[in-house]
């Protein structure tokens, strides 16, 4: 396992990364999507496990949630569990955010 850190402190991450706005970024050779969804900052793949759609341009829930943009498939940040449709988990990844920026276990 692998720490990186987005960022040098709280107040840049919250630059960095406006509410419920999924950004794409590459961490050493891993490409992942990182959300803030007001209380929490999530990280997970950016495909979708059922046709490969790009997640980056799905949308947020109030139920911490990712739907898909190609069939509405829904994975809980939290857990990466399928919540709605009929596939594989969602890979998600451990994310803190610190007084030195948000770090990211890959």
């Amino acid at each position: 396992m692998k720490t990186f850190t987005l960022g040098q402190s709280k107040s840049e991450v919250m630059q960095m990364l406006p509410e419920k706005v999924i950004k794409m970024v590459q961490l050493g050779s891993k490409k992942v999507c990182v959300v803030n969804t007001g209380s929490d900052f999530f990280v997970f793949d950016p495909h979708c496990p059922h046709r490969m759609a790009f997640l980056g341009n799905g949308k947020i829930n109030n139920q911490k949630e990712i739907i898909c943009p190609l069939h509405e498939y829904r994975f809980d940040l939290e857990t990466g569990q399928v919540k709605s449709g009929d596939c594989a988990d969602l890979k998600v990844y451990k994310a803190d955010l610190t007084e030195t920026g948000l770090e990211i276990e890959l």
